[in-house]
Protein backbone atom coordinates (compact mmCIF):
# COMPACT_ATOMS: atom_id res chain seq x y z
CA UNK A 1 0.00 0.00 0.00
CA UNK A 2 0.77 3.99 -0.34
CA UNK A 3 2.81 4.98 2.46
CA UNK A 4 0.60 8.22 2.55
CA UNK A 5 -1.32 8.17 5.69
CA UNK A 6 -4.77 9.52 6.03
CA UNK A 7 -5.37 12.15 8.65
CA UNK A 8 -7.05 10.11 11.52
CA UNK A 9 -11.06 11.48 10.96
CA UNK A 10 -10.55 10.73 7.04
CA UNK A 11 -9.97 6.37 7.78
CA UNK A 12 -12.54 5.56 5.92
CA UNK A 13 -14.71 8.77 6.04
CA UNK A 14 -13.78 10.48 2.75
CA UNK A 15 -16.17 11.81 0.85
CA UNK A 16 -14.79 12.03 -2.93
CA UNK A 17 -16.15 13.99 -6.03
CA UNK A 18 -14.71 12.95 -9.22
CA UNK A 19 -15.12 15.22 -12.19
CA UNK A 20 -15.80 14.70 -15.01
CA UNK A 21 -18.04 11.48 -17.43
CA UNK A 22 -15.81 9.48 -19.68
CA UNK A 23 -14.15 5.83 -18.87
CA UNK A 24 -11.34 8.01 -17.40
CA UNK A 25 -13.72 9.21 -14.80
CA UNK A 26 -15.29 5.34 -14.40
CA UNK A 27 -11.98 4.04 -13.61
CA UNK A 28 -11.03 6.80 -11.31
CA UNK A 29 -14.37 6.71 -9.44
CA UNK A 30 -13.87 2.61 -9.61
CA UNK A 31 -10.64 2.59 -7.90
CA UNK A 32 -11.13 5.76 -5.71
CA UNK A 33 -14.23 3.88 -4.01
CA UNK A 34 -11.90 0.85 -3.30
CA UNK A 35 -9.87 2.87 -1.19
CA UNK A 36 -10.43 2.04 2.50
CA UNK A 37 -10.03 5.95 3.31
CA UNK A 38 -13.23 6.25 1.70
CA UNK A 39 -17.21 6.73 2.52
CA UNK A 40 -18.63 8.09 -0.47
CA UNK A 41 -17.87 8.66 -4.36
CA UNK A 42 -20.14 11.28 -6.27
CA UNK A 43 -19.29 11.62 -10.46
CA UNK A 44 -20.17 14.58 -12.05
CA UNK A 45 -21.87 14.36 -14.26
CA UNK A 46 -21.14 10.55 -14.60
CA UNK A 47 -22.47 8.28 -17.64
CA UNK A 48 -24.41 5.01 -17.78
CA UNK A 49 -21.91 3.21 -16.18
CA UNK A 50 -21.29 5.64 -12.78
CA UNK A 51 -25.10 5.66 -12.54
CA UNK A 52 -25.16 1.59 -13.03
CA UNK A 53 -22.54 0.95 -9.86
CA UNK A 54 -24.48 0.84 -6.72
CA UNK A 55 -21.41 2.03 -5.13
CA UNK A 56 -21.40 5.49 -7.49
CA UNK A 57 -23.60 8.77 -7.41
CA UNK A 58 -24.01 10.57 -10.57
CA UNK A 59 -24.48 14.41 -9.62
CA UNK A 60 -25.71 16.31 -12.66
CA UNK A 61 -23.30 19.58 -12.30
CA UNK A 62 -21.19 20.91 -14.55
CA UNK A 63 -21.29 24.75 -13.87
CA UNK A 64 -17.74 25.48 -12.24
CA UNK A 65 -19.03 27.83 -9.52
CA UNK A 66 -22.42 25.36 -8.64
CA UNK A 67 -19.94 21.97 -8.55
CA UNK A 68 -17.90 24.21 -6.12
CA UNK A 69 -20.60 25.37 -3.83
CA UNK A 70 -22.70 21.87 -3.73
CA UNK A 71 -18.76 20.52 -2.67
CA UNK A 72 -18.68 23.11 0.34
CA UNK A 73 -22.30 22.09 0.89
CA UNK A 74 -21.64 18.27 1.18
CA UNK A 75 -18.38 18.92 3.13
CA UNK A 76 -16.65 16.82 0.12
CA UNK A 77 -13.23 15.96 1.58
CA UNK A 78 -11.26 15.46 -2.36
CA UNK A 79 -11.59 16.27 -5.52
CA UNK A 80 -10.35 14.57 -8.11
CA UNK A 81 -10.64 16.66 -11.62
CA UNK A 82 -10.61 13.93 -14.60
CA UNK A 83 -11.04 15.92 -18.43
CA UNK A 84 -9.37 19.44 -19.48
CA UNK A 85 -12.30 21.39 -20.30
CA UNK A 86 -12.77 21.88 -16.20
CA UNK A 87 -9.54 22.44 -15.76
CA UNK A 88 -8.76 24.67 -18.60
CA UNK A 89 -12.07 26.45 -16.88
CA UNK A 90 -10.30 26.97 -13.49
CA UNK A 91 -12.18 24.74 -11.44
CA UNK A 92 -9.21 24.06 -9.28
CA UNK A 93 -8.61 27.79 -8.81
CA UNK A 94 -12.47 28.18 -7.96
CA UNK A 95 -11.72 25.54 -5.13
CA UNK A 96 -9.11 26.10 -3.74
CA UNK A 97 -10.03 29.78 -3.30
CA UNK A 98 -12.56 28.47 -1.38
CA UNK A 99 -9.91 26.41 0.83
CA UNK A 100 -11.25 23.39 -0.70
CA UNK A 101 -8.79 20.21 -1.39
CA UNK A 102 -8.79 19.63 -4.90
CA UNK A 103 -6.19 17.44 -7.31
CA UNK A 104 -5.60 19.11 -10.75
CA UNK A 105 -3.61 21.79 -11.90
CA UNK A 106 -4.48 25.01 -12.20
CA UNK A 107 -6.11 27.58 -14.86
CA UNK A 108 -2.72 28.51 -15.73
CA UNK A 109 -0.83 25.05 -15.52
CA UNK A 110 -3.25 23.65 -17.31
CA UNK A 111 -2.19 25.51 -20.21
CA UNK A 112 0.59 23.25 -21.14
CA UNK A 113 -2.57 20.84 -22.69
CA UNK A 114 -4.82 24.04 -23.31
CA UNK A 115 -2.56 25.81 -25.33
CA UNK A 116 -0.20 24.16 -27.88
CA UNK A 117 1.79 27.21 -28.47
CA UNK A 118 2.35 28.16 -24.73
CA UNK A 119 3.52 24.07 -24.25
CA UNK A 120 5.88 24.58 -27.56
CA UNK A 121 7.33 27.97 -26.26
CA UNK A 122 7.98 26.50 -22.32
CA UNK A 123 9.79 23.44 -23.53
CA UNK A 124 12.11 25.59 -26.00
CA UNK A 125 12.62 27.60 -23.00
CA UNK A 126 13.47 25.16 -20.36
CA UNK A 127 15.21 23.17 -22.95
CA UNK A 128 13.06 20.23 -22.91
CA UNK A 129 13.43 17.64 -25.72
CA UNK A 130 10.75 18.52 -28.48
CA UNK A 131 10.08 18.53 -32.37
CA UNK A 132 10.81 21.25 -33.99
CA UNK A 133 8.25 23.57 -34.57
CA UNK A 134 6.38 27.06 -35.79
CA UNK A 135 3.05 28.52 -34.69
CA UNK A 136 0.38 30.30 -37.71
CA UNK A 137 -2.30 32.13 -37.14
CA UNK A 138 -2.86 32.90 -40.90
CA UNK A 139 -4.09 30.03 -43.15
CA UNK A 140 -2.00 30.73 -46.14
CA UNK A 141 1.51 31.39 -44.28
CA UNK A 142 0.76 28.15 -42.50
CA UNK A 143 0.03 26.49 -46.28
CA UNK A 144 2.99 28.06 -47.32
CA UNK A 145 5.34 26.64 -44.47
CA UNK A 146 4.17 23.00 -45.20
CA UNK A 147 4.70 23.41 -48.89
CA UNK A 148 8.26 24.58 -47.75
CA UNK A 149 8.98 21.65 -45.30
CA UNK A 150 7.34 18.82 -47.01
CA UNK A 151 5.47 15.31 -46.05
CA UNK A 152 5.17 13.96 -43.46
CA UNK A 153 4.15 16.49 -40.97
CA UNK A 154 2.34 16.67 -37.67
CA UNK A 155 -0.67 19.74 -37.60
CA UNK A 156 -2.11 20.34 -34.12
CA UNK A 157 -4.70 23.05 -32.90
CA UNK A 158 -3.54 25.36 -30.40
CA UNK A 159 -7.30 24.50 -28.05
CA UNK A 160 -8.76 22.00 -26.79
CA UNK A 161 -9.96 18.91 -28.94
CA UNK A 162 -10.96 15.92 -27.04
CA UNK A 163 -7.77 14.27 -28.13
CA UNK A 164 -8.33 14.62 -32.04
CA UNK A 165 -6.24 18.00 -32.55
CA UNK A 166 -3.68 16.35 -34.30
CA UNK A 167 -3.46 15.05 -37.32
CA UNK A 168 0.01 13.01 -38.68
CA UNK A 169 -0.12 14.03 -41.89
CA UNK A 170 1.85 11.88 -44.29
CA UNK A 171 1.36 13.57 -47.82
CA UNK A 172 0.73 17.26 -48.27
CA UNK A 173 -2.47 16.77 -48.86
CA UNK A 174 -3.58 15.70 -45.49
CA UNK A 175 -1.66 18.37 -44.04
CA UNK A 176 -3.38 21.38 -45.78
CA UNK A 177 -6.39 19.84 -45.10
CA UNK A 178 -5.86 19.47 -41.74
CA UNK A 179 -4.68 23.38 -41.52
CA UNK A 180 -8.09 24.56 -43.19
CA UNK A 181 -10.19 22.13 -40.71
CA UNK A 182 -8.43 23.48 -38.05
CA UNK A 183 -8.14 27.69 -39.14
CA UNK A 184 -11.37 27.68 -40.25
CA UNK A 185 -13.39 29.46 -42.88
CA UNK A 186 -16.74 29.87 -43.45
CA UNK A 187 -16.63 27.44 -46.24
CA UNK A 188 -14.48 25.17 -44.02
CA UNK A 189 -16.12 25.01 -40.60
CA UNK A 190 -14.72 23.92 -37.74
CA UNK A 191 -14.70 20.52 -38.30
CA UNK A 192 -12.46 19.25 -35.35
CA UNK A 193 -14.63 21.11 -33.08
CA UNK A 194 -11.71 22.80 -31.73
CA UNK A 195 -11.95 25.32 -28.52
CA UNK A 196 -9.98 27.99 -29.57
CA UNK A 197 -8.17 29.96 -26.83
CA UNK A 198 -7.97 33.81 -26.59
CA UNK A 199 -6.54 35.37 -29.80
CA UNK A 200 -8.81 33.35 -32.28
CA UNK A 201 -7.69 30.15 -34.22
CA UNK A 202 -3.98 29.30 -34.34
CA UNK A 203 -2.20 25.62 -35.56
CA UNK A 204 1.53 24.48 -34.25
CA UNK A 205 3.06 22.53 -37.22
CA UNK A 206 5.70 20.52 -36.14
CA UNK A 207 8.39 17.77 -37.73
CA UNK A 208 7.17 14.78 -38.34
CA UNK A 209 9.48 12.26 -35.64
CA UNK A 210 10.25 8.58 -36.29
CA UNK A 211 10.23 6.02 -33.31
CA UNK A 212 7.72 4.66 -30.97
CA UNK A 213 5.40 6.28 -28.38
CA UNK A 214 4.75 6.02 -25.23
CA UNK A 215 2.63 7.71 -22.46
CA UNK A 216 4.61 8.72 -19.01
CA UNK A 217 1.91 9.58 -16.16
CA UNK A 218 3.28 11.18 -13.04
CA UNK A 219 1.41 12.08 -10.24
CA UNK A 220 2.87 16.20 -9.10
CA UNK A 221 2.06 18.31 -5.79
CA UNK A 222 3.90 21.13 -7.39
CA UNK A 223 7.19 19.82 -5.76
CA UNK A 224 7.31 16.14 -5.37
CA UNK A 225 6.67 13.93 -8.46
CA UNK A 226 5.49 10.47 -8.20
CA UNK A 227 5.76 8.41 -11.67
CA UNK A 228 2.82 6.04 -12.48
CA UNK A 229 2.84 2.63 -14.17
CA UNK A 230 4.00 3.07 -17.58
CA UNK A 231 1.47 2.79 -21.28
CA UNK A 232 1.15 2.69 -24.36
CA UNK A 233 -1.93 4.29 -26.63
CA UNK A 234 -3.26 3.15 -29.63
CA UNK A 235 -4.21 6.55 -31.51
CA UNK A 236 -5.05 5.76 -35.03
CA UNK A 237 -8.62 3.79 -35.50
CA UNK A 238 -7.36 0.68 -37.93
CA UNK A 239 -5.46 -2.13 -36.92
CA UNK A 240 -1.53 -1.79 -37.69
CA UNK A 241 -1.98 1.90 -36.81
CA UNK A 242 -3.86 2.64 -40.30
CA UNK A 243 -6.92 5.42 -40.70
CA UNK A 244 -7.76 8.86 -38.84
CA UNK A 245 -6.08 9.65 -35.76
CA UNK A 246 -8.60 9.36 -32.52
CA UNK A 247 -8.81 9.79 -28.90
CA UNK A 248 -7.19 6.66 -27.85
CA UNK A 249 -8.49 3.19 -29.16
CA UNK A 250 -6.91 1.23 -26.68
CA UNK A 251 -3.96 0.88 -24.65
CA UNK A 252 -1.86 -1.79 -21.81
CA UNK A 253 0.25 -1.73 -19.24
CA UNK A 254 3.41 -1.84 -18.67
CA UNK A 255 4.91 -0.69 -21.99
CA UNK A 256 8.28 -2.13 -22.37
CA UNK A 257 9.42 0.16 -25.01
CA UNK A 258 9.50 2.26 -21.94
CA UNK A 259 13.40 0.30 -20.60
CA UNK A 260 14.61 1.34 -17.23
CA UNK A 261 17.21 3.61 -19.16
CA UNK A 262 13.98 4.96 -21.09
CA UNK A 263 12.16 5.74 -17.79
CA UNK A 264 15.45 7.31 -16.14
CA UNK A 265 16.07 9.82 -19.71
CA UNK A 266 12.37 10.70 -19.28
CA UNK A 267 12.37 11.46 -15.47
CA UNK A 268 15.76 13.57 -15.68
CA UNK A 269 15.14 14.95 -19.09
CA UNK A 270 11.40 16.00 -19.27
CA UNK A 271 9.17 15.31 -16.20
CA UNK A 272 11.57 16.92 -13.36
CA UNK A 273 12.40 19.86 -15.95
CA UNK A 274 9.16 20.64 -16.84
CA UNK A 275 7.73 20.68 -12.58
CA UNK A 276 11.26 22.71 -12.37
CA UNK A 277 10.13 25.52 -15.28
CA UNK A 278 6.67 25.67 -14.36
CA UNK A 279 7.56 26.62 -10.90
CA UNK A 280 10.41 28.68 -11.85
CA UNK A 281 7.62 30.36 -14.22
CA UNK A 282 5.66 31.30 -10.90
CA UNK A 283 3.10 28.59 -12.59
CA UNK A 284 3.41 25.76 -9.66
CA UNK A 285 2.11 22.39 -11.18
CA UNK A 286 0.05 20.01 -9.26
CA UNK A 287 -2.43 17.11 -10.33
CA UNK A 288 -1.56 14.52 -13.03
CA UNK A 289 0.81 15.61 -15.78
CA UNK A 290 0.83 13.18 -19.18
CA UNK A 291 4.19 13.51 -21.25
CA UNK A 292 3.27 11.75 -24.84
CA UNK A 293 7.13 10.55 -25.68
CA UNK A 294 8.22 9.40 -29.04
CA UNK A 295 11.08 6.91 -28.39
CA UNK A 296 13.56 6.55 -31.14
CA UNK A 297 15.55 2.92 -32.06
CA UNK A 298 18.86 4.23 -29.86
CA UNK A 299 16.49 4.90 -26.74
CA UNK A 300 16.46 8.60 -27.26
CA UNK A 301 13.06 10.64 -26.38
CA UNK A 302 11.37 13.87 -27.86
CA UNK A 303 8.24 14.92 -25.85
CA UNK A 304 4.96 15.26 -28.23
CA UNK A 305 2.65 16.92 -26.26
CA UNK A 306 1.70 17.13 -22.25
CA UNK A 307 -1.78 16.51 -21.34
CA UNK A 308 -2.93 17.94 -17.60
CA UNK A 309 -4.93 14.71 -17.02
CA UNK A 310 -3.95 11.42 -16.61
CA UNK A 311 -4.70 9.44 -20.33
CA UNK A 312 -7.75 7.83 -21.90
CA UNK A 313 -7.39 5.09 -22.16
CA UNK A 314 -4.38 4.49 -20.31
CA UNK A 315 -6.09 5.13 -17.23
CA UNK A 316 -8.25 1.74 -17.38
CA UNK A 317 -5.07 -0.12 -17.42
CA UNK A 318 -3.29 1.72 -15.10
CA UNK A 319 -6.03 1.46 -12.24
CA UNK A 320 -6.51 -1.89 -12.67
CA UNK A 321 -2.86 -2.70 -11.97
CA UNK A 322 -2.86 0.18 -8.71
CA UNK A 323 -3.13 -1.52 -5.74
CA UNK A 324 -2.32 1.60 -3.34
CA UNK A 325 -5.13 3.37 -1.72
CA UNK A 326 -5.20 6.07 -4.39
CA UNK A 327 -7.42 8.35 -2.70
CA UNK A 328 -4.72 8.93 0.29
CA UNK A 329 -2.29 9.35 -2.51
CA UNK A 330 -4.35 11.84 -4.13
CA UNK A 331 -5.23 13.63 -0.94
CA UNK A 332 -1.35 13.93 0.16
CA UNK A 333 -0.89 15.77 -3.37
CA UNK A 334 -3.27 17.89 -3.25
CA UNK A 335 -1.98 19.15 0.14
CA UNK A 336 1.39 19.11 -0.96
CA UNK A 337 2.44 16.28 1.00
CA UNK A 338 3.56 13.32 -1.86
CA UNK A 339 6.98 13.20 -0.73
CA UNK A 340 7.33 9.79 0.86
CA UNK A 341 4.69 7.96 -1.36
CA UNK A 342 5.48 5.16 -2.50
CA UNK A 343 2.72 2.78 -4.99
CA UNK A 344 2.79 -0.71 -5.32
CA UNK A 345 1.43 -2.70 -8.39
CA UNK A 346 -0.07 -5.94 -9.91
CA UNK A 347 2.80 -6.86 -11.49
CA UNK A 348 0.86 -8.41 -14.45
CA UNK A 349 -0.16 -6.60 -17.91
CA UNK A 350 -3.68 -4.55 -18.04
CA UNK A 351 -4.91 -4.18 -21.94
CA UNK A 352 -8.16 -2.31 -22.37
CA UNK A 353 -9.95 -2.24 -25.96
CA UNK A 354 -12.23 0.67 -26.81
CA UNK A 355 -15.83 -0.01 -28.35
CA UNK A 356 -16.32 3.12 -30.48
CA UNK A 357 -19.71 4.12 -32.19
CA UNK A 358 -20.58 4.22 -35.75
CA UNK A 359 -18.95 6.95 -37.36
CA UNK A 360 -16.29 7.91 -34.82
CA UNK A 361 -14.22 9.65 -34.76
CA UNK A 362 -15.56 12.30 -37.14
CA UNK A 363 -19.20 11.95 -37.30
CA UNK A 364 -19.97 9.20 -34.06
CA UNK A 365 -23.68 7.83 -33.75
CA UNK A 366 -25.48 8.16 -30.84
CA UNK A 367 -28.71 6.38 -29.31
CA UNK A 368 -28.01 2.92 -30.08
CA UNK A 369 -29.28 0.26 -27.55
CA UNK A 370 -26.34 -1.29 -25.94
CA UNK A 371 -28.17 -4.45 -25.55
CA UNK A 372 -25.02 -6.83 -24.07
CA UNK A 373 -22.17 -6.51 -21.77
CA UNK A 374 -20.38 -9.24 -19.47
CA UNK A 375 -20.11 -9.11 -16.05
CA UNK A 376 -17.51 -7.61 -14.66
CA UNK A 377 -15.19 -9.41 -11.94
CA UNK A 378 -12.14 -8.19 -9.97
CA UNK A 379 -10.20 -8.78 -12.95
CA UNK A 380 -11.57 -7.79 -15.75
CA UNK A 381 -13.89 -4.38 -16.07
CA UNK A 382 -15.71 -2.86 -19.04
CA UNK A 383 -15.36 1.18 -17.86
CA UNK A 384 -17.77 3.38 -19.53
CA UNK A 385 -17.14 6.72 -21.66
CA UNK A 386 -20.02 7.26 -24.20
CA UNK A 387 -23.12 5.40 -22.23
CA UNK A 388 -26.30 7.26 -20.64
CA UNK A 389 -29.54 5.46 -19.47
CA UNK A 390 -32.15 6.55 -21.02
CA UNK A 391 -36.08 5.01 -20.03
CA UNK A 392 -34.13 2.61 -18.04
CA UNK A 393 -31.92 1.45 -20.88
CA UNK A 394 -28.35 1.70 -22.07
CA UNK A 395 -27.75 3.55 -24.75
CA UNK A 396 -24.33 5.29 -26.66
CA UNK A 397 -23.85 8.56 -25.71
CA UNK A 398 -20.33 9.57 -27.46
CA UNK A 399 -17.41 8.30 -29.83
CA UNK A 400 -15.81 6.11 -27.37
CA UNK A 401 -18.44 3.80 -25.74
CA UNK A 402 -16.47 1.65 -23.73
CA UNK A 403 -13.51 0.08 -22.69
CA UNK A 404 -12.90 -3.53 -21.98
CA UNK A 405 -10.21 -3.88 -19.57
CA UNK A 406 -8.49 -7.20 -18.17
CA UNK A 407 -5.47 -8.35 -16.06
CA UNK A 408 -2.86 -11.03 -17.53
CA UNK A 409 0.19 -13.19 -16.43
CA UNK A 410 1.90 -11.16 -19.44
CA UNK A 411 0.34 -8.79 -22.56
CA UNK A 412 -0.47 -12.01 -24.64
CA UNK A 413 -2.84 -13.52 -21.89
CA UNK A 414 -4.06 -9.85 -20.99
CA UNK A 415 -5.07 -9.51 -24.72
CA UNK A 416 -7.15 -12.50 -25.06
CA UNK A 417 -8.95 -11.93 -21.73
CA UNK A 418 -9.76 -8.37 -23.17
CA UNK A 419 -10.95 -9.28 -26.23
CA UNK A 420 -12.97 -12.34 -24.24
CA UNK A 421 -14.62 -9.29 -22.66
CA UNK A 422 -14.94 -7.46 -25.77
CA UNK A 423 -17.15 -10.74 -27.41
CA UNK A 424 -19.77 -10.06 -24.77
CA UNK A 425 -20.47 -6.32 -25.83
CA UNK A 426 -22.89 -5.65 -28.45
CA UNK A 427 -23.99 -2.54 -29.92
CA UNK A 428 -25.33 -1.35 -33.39
CA UNK A 429 -22.29 0.08 -35.69
CA UNK A 430 -20.10 -1.36 -32.74
CA UNK A 431 -16.21 -0.35 -34.02
CA UNK A 432 -12.77 -1.87 -32.66
CA UNK A 433 -9.04 -2.83 -33.22
CA UNK A 434 -7.94 -6.52 -32.93
CA UNK A 435 -4.58 -5.79 -32.44
CA UNK A 436 -4.12 -3.65 -29.01
CA UNK A 437 -0.78 -4.92 -27.97
CA UNK A 438 1.01 -5.82 -30.84
CA UNK A 439 4.14 -3.80 -30.57
CA UNK A 440 4.57 -5.41 -27.35
CA UNK A 441 4.01 -9.10 -28.81
CA UNK A 442 6.42 -8.05 -31.24
CA UNK A 443 9.25 -7.99 -28.85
Amino acid sequence: MSTASPTPQSVGNLKVLVVGGGGREHALAWKLRQSPSVAQVWVAPGNGGTERDAQLTNLPITDVVALREWAQAHAVDLTVVGPEAPLAAGLVDEFRAHGLAVFGPTQAAAQLESSKAFSKAFMQRHGIPTAAYDTFTDAALAHAYIDRMGAPIVVKADGLAAGKGVVVAMTLAEAHEAVDFMLPTEAAGNKFGVQHNAGGARVVIEEFLQGEEASFIVVCDGHTVLPLATSQDHKRLLDADQGPNTGGMGAYSPAPVVTPAVHDKAMREVILPTIAGMAADGIPYTGFLYAGLMVTPAGDIKTLEFNCRMGDPETQPILMRLQSDLAAVLLAAARQQLAGTELQWDSRCALGVVLAAHGYPLSPRKGDAITALPTDSAEAVVFHAGTQVVNGQLQTSGGRVLCATALGADVRQAQANAYALVAGVNFAGMQFRKDIGYLALDR
